[in-house]
């Protein structure tokens, strides 16, 4: 019987097919049952995360926007449908400011005039629509006194994330305070606060430089605002973002300024703190042995900054001696400058002379492998945070600039690990899975090519 060249070629193309996939099969598999765990998953907060409007009903948002509605009109249109689409999990406030002082001289209760018309929480969204729906344009502009006011309107302490999205056409009228000092004093009480800021006169330099510094101080955003559909767009994006952020909040302490006695011991975990421009900042660890520390550090540059800066981690023993660091310097406009070191404990018990008191607890002693895995003594070291930012006369020092800082204790890398980084198999084990699955692979292949030939 002859043999048809087209079928053949057809049931080799299939065999190749079906021999691959299996093959595929039994390598996912293998990647499945030899790579390292996924990494857990954040521990989602307790609490639901919080976000307040700040609405500027001053008189100037009675002008002309765009598409023949005015500011007001606008940000009532980008309400309503950031109202309607607002996700389940988010709690959602309501505060305006110059909606009710009618008149025309700017005094002590034009300057307080601030109310939340909504408050914090699950939103019935009928009756949120009605309350926006009954502003008009009337008072002015004060925007210090309203971010106080948004941030009390939070309530007590939270453990999740809290942002306040201002919408404006001006700057703040009342002041002093300025606007952007105050954001850095309420950024400065550690309660998770994020201020984004929308502008409705995008070509308002004063305006822009304002806002724009409101939101650098808490690590929010500013967006110069064309229209009511990217007005829309953009608010609907930050009551969103939100929802999908996980947030995993650092605790608060307060580095020692001087040295290392009085500094706060710190276990693993993430911490936040103030530095000053051209503060040292000290904070005690525990190494214990066969254990290796790995810190970082970010400092944000939430204030204006000259254009050369650094920021430095080092790591001290008990005598002032350096063990490690780490440093990054840089140029030019910047939010965040980051660094960080790592120290195993078998650096330290090699170093002269650091077994000399072996009743110390700063001093710990290796076992009588000398490999720094047997039991011992945690070394209490210390470490120290400094910048050097530099900034003109007129930028405030006070509060200090954001620090974060992150402390890992693991286990120190003596001995090569069963599993290798990114989830790739090494050792013997995957070496018998791998030769077991050429095998089957082969066999499979033998056995459709006898079926199709």
């Amino acid at each position: 019987m002859p043999v048809d060249p087209a079928r053949s070629i057809r049931q080799m193309i299939i065999g190749r097919r079906l021999a691959a996939t299996l093959s595929g099969v039994f390598a996912a598999l293998i990647v499945g049952a030899t790579a390292a765990p996924a990494a857990a998953e954040p521990r989602p907060s307790q609490d639901p995360p919080k976000v307040q409007l700040v609405l500027d009903v001053s008189g100037s948002m009675g002008e002309s926007y765009s598409a023949g509605q005015t500011r007001m009109d606008a940000a009532k249109q980008a309400f309503n449908e950031v109202i309607d689409g607002l996700p389940e999990t988010v709690h959602l406030g309501i505060r305006t400011l110059g909606a009710n002082f009618r008149g025309e001289e700017m005094t002590d209760e034009a300057c307080r005039d601030s109310e939340q018309i909504y408050p914090v929480g699950r939103v019935a969204k009928a009756e949120a629509k009605e309350a926006v729906a009954a502003l008009e344009p009337t008072g002015f502009t004060p925007i210090s006194h309203a971010l106080r006011e948004a941030v009390a309107d939070f309530g007590g302490e939270s453990d999740n994330s809290r942002r306040i999205v201002l919408i404006t056409d001006g700057e703040e009228t009342c002041g002093p305070p300025d606007p952007c000092e105050v954001a850095r004093e309420l950024a400065a009480e550690g309660i998770r606060l994020t201020v984004d800021t929308l502008g409705l006169t995008p070509k308002d330099d004063k305006v822009r430089t304002q806002l724009g510094c409101i939101a650098e101080a808490t690590g929010g955003t500013y967006t110069a605002v064309q229209d009511v559909d990217q007005l829309t767009e953009r608010l609907g994006q930050l009551v969103d973002r939100s929802a999908e952020v996980v947030v995993e909040a650092p605790a608060v302490v307060e580095g020692a300024s001087d040295d290392c006695a009085a500094a706060p011991l710190l276990r693993a975990g993430v911490y936040s703190d103030r530095e000053e421009i051209g503060e040292h900042r000290f904070y005690r660890v525990q190494l214990a042995p066969g254990r290796e520390l790995r810190a970082s550090v970010s400092v944000a540059a939430d204030r204006p900054v000259d254009r050369d800066y650094a920021v430095m981690l080092r790591l001290l023993d008990e005598d002032g001696q350096e063990l490690a660091r780490g440093r990054e310097a840089g140029h030019g406009r910047t939010d965040v400058i980051s660094t960080g070191l790592r120290y195993p404990w078998a650096e330290r018990a090699a170093l002269p002379d650091a077994d000399a008191d072996a009743g110390s607890a700063a001093s710990p002693s290796p076992d009588a492998n000398g490999d720094g895995s047997g039991d011992g003594e945690e070394s209490v070291l210390c470490l120290e945070v400094s910048n050097a930012f530099s900034a003109p006369d007129s930028v405030q020092r006070a509060p200090g600039m954001p620090v974060e800082l992150t402390v890992d204790l693991v286990a120190a890398a003596d001995s090569p690990s069963d599993v290798a980084a990114f989830g790739l198999a090494r050792g013997w084990v995957p070496l018998v899975l791998l030769t077991v699955t050429g095998l089957v692979a082969g066999v499979v292949w033998g056995l459709v090519r006898r079926v199709f030939a």
